[in-house]
């Protein structure tokens, strides 16, 4: 047994070695238009304070420029007003307290301490804070050898956030539905794939296989997150790109869908969590309980088709449904205690999904219950 452990230790890490490396080449491709928006910007940002403005010390304003590129993606309008108004916060109480306590050590600590505590209760974010701590810093060191850098700062930070939303918004935007379709073919394959290979466990009385399935699932959660940037991301650009309006409502249904994906994934560990309970304990499993696992796995490939293609989910909904009324059929076979709660968790993921598709919560309920009864 330990031998057989030992052969089998390359080729796991192989796997694991090939895994991390298809992830980090999708992140690659998802982002590499990130880094072309940044250095961009960087170079426009710094054209323009430099030559147009006449600013000698225009560090700053390539420096702001790819703080919104490199901002949460779909936060970057956000992160340009957090900059320009951290910057004019931090001059704001750097003025006003250097003129009553002075320039020193202890003034300087002073100073960044009011100007980051006026920050937080504006209920200002890191970014905030960061700003007008280091405009701050600035007018209580730098300023009284070095007059009028503060307002430099400020003409910086403003060029800076404006090119740079100007890059992601006008020049060179994200491909809405490329970026999303990037990120969402690889999470909701793998959510797909999950429940098929939780259909054959099931199928096959295999319970080892069950918390592995387990174990992969809590492994792929970041994922979700990444799809929600992707989406919010999206929905940034075709809320503000002229170029991109024509995928609003497309990107609107999508970016609806993804909360309560998001929830049917959750539900869907906890059921591949009781269908491991069902095998351990030996229970009787049904023919169509197998099948109805199945189904979910396919609508979820169908309600990600036709999201991207602009259709109506009919053919989703319709396999939603088509779990639901074939673990009805179990549930009124031979079938233990555990495997009951795997017809409720499965029905309500199939909630889920049907919220996923459009359906308001009452219609999604009863259109369940309805498939539940035969």
């Amino acid at each position: 047994m330990r031998f057989a452990a030992e052969a089998r230790r390359p080729a796991i890490l192989r796997g694991r070695l090939l895994y991390a490396g298809r992830r980090s080449r999708r992140r690659l491709e998802t982002y590499l238009i990130v880094a072309v928006q940044a250095g961009l910007a960087a170079t426009l940002s710094w054209l323009t304070a430099r030559e147009l403005l006449g600013n000698q010390d225009p560090t700053f304003a390539p420096a702001a420029a790819v703080g919104v590129i490199a901002a949460a993606l779909g936060n970057r309008a956000r992160r340009t007003v957090e900059l320009v108004g951290g910057v004019l916060l931090g001059i704001f109480v750097g003025d006003l307290l250097v003129e009553t306590v002075g320039t020193g050590p202890w003034q300087t600590g002073v100073i960044v301490f009011v100007a980051a505590a006026a920050a937080a209760a504006a209920r200002g974010t890191g970014a905030l804070m960061t700003q007008a701590g280091g405009t701050a810093v600035l007018v209580a060191t730098v300023t009284p050898t070095s007059p009028n850098l503060e307002w430099s700062r400020t003409v910086n930070a403003t060029v800076g956030g404006a090119i740079g939303l100007l890059v992601v918004l006008v020049l060179v935007p994200l491909n809405p539905m490329r970026t999303v379709r990037r990120v969402a073919d690889p999470t909701l394959n793998a959510f797909a794939r999950e429940m098929t290979a939780s259909a054959e466990a099931l199928a096959g009385a295999d319970a080892r296989a069950a918390e592995e399935i387990l174990d992969r699932m809590r492994a792929a959660e970041p994922q979700l997150e990444r799809l929600r940037e992707a989406v919010t991301a999206a929905e940034e650009v075709v809320r503000l790109s002229p170029v991109r309006w024509r995928r609003r409502e497309t990107l609107a249904a999508y970016g609806r869908a993804v909360d309560h994906m998001d929830r049917a994934y959750r539900n869907s560990r906890s059921l591949v969590r009781r269908i491991g309970t069902t095998l351990r304990d030996k229970e009787p499993v049904p023919a169509g309980l197998p099948a109805a696992v199945e189904c979910l796995g396919e609508a979820v490939r169908m309600l990600h088709r036709e999201f991207l293609a602009a259709h109506d989910p009919v053919r989703a909904r319709e396999r939603v449904l088509q779990a639901v009324r074939e673990a009805g059929e179990a549930c009124r076979q031979d079938i233990g205690f555990s495997g009951v709660i795997v017809v409720s968790q499965l029905r309500t993921v199939a909630n889920d999904l049907l919220r996923a598709t459009g359906l308001p919560r009452n219609e999604a309920r009863r259109m369940v219950s309805r498939a539940a009864a035969g």
